[in-house]
């Protein structure tokens, strides 16, 4: 298999290698973190996650990276996972991006297929829309529909505030801000 993906890489191209935590501040349940380790190189993404679709969960993903544009960009990422651990299963996903001027939109879909428990499948999503006024902070939106963490409600919202610097990138995430159920999520990632 490595040497099939070899094959298939630009000779020039070089990897992009990203490392995140997210720390989930957590009402009443224990605190845990997210960590996500991504690598690219060309058109190859390869991703590996912990504690993503489900607590105790390792999911390993390979997928294809398509972008267009100068100014106004769009970027796709399909990419096939498995996942085993708590959940065990089968994850088609797809993460996008669109930017144009300061205002940045991402969203992350995924769907998993439980091995174990047909009727345990679920449907994944995270979404941001923020305005970078300057290129070390953003602020914006936040949504996420998950199963590492569940309210009474369905789909998670909130607001984010991030800083950026050197490759080193900070966000805290606020969740439910004018309910009970607030809880808030830190991340911090680094590129090289």
């Amino acid at each position: 298999m490595a040497v099939l993906l070899t094959a298939c890489l630009p000779a020039s191209a070089t990897w992009d290698v990203a490392l995140s935590a997210a720390a989930y501040l957590l009402p009443e349940e224990e605190n845990f973190v997210q960590p996500t380790l991504r690598g690219d190189r060309g058109a190859l993404h390869l991703e590996a996650r912990y504690n993503y679709e489900d607590r105790h969960t390792m999911s390993l993903f390979c997928g294809a990276n398509f972008g267009w544009g100068d100014e106004t960009t769009l970027s796709l990422t399909p990419m096939l996972g498995a996942v085993v651990g708590d959940t065990d299963g089968i994850v088609p996903a797809l993460e996008a991006t669109f930017a144009a001027g300061g205002f940045e939109a991402y969203a992350e879909t995924e769907y998993v297929f439980d091995l174990d428990d047909s009727t345990s499948s679920y449907f994944y999503a995270w979404s941001e829309l923020s305005f970078r006024p300057s290129e070390r902070w953003r602020a914006g939106l936040v949504g996420q529909r998950t199963r590492v963490y569940r309210t009474d409600r369905d789909v998670q919202r909130g607001l984010l505030l991030g800083l950026s610097f050197r490759g080193l990138e900070g966000t805290v995430y606020v969740f439910n801000p004018t309910g009970d159920d607030t809880f808030t999520v830190v991340s911090l990632g680094l590129s090289f």
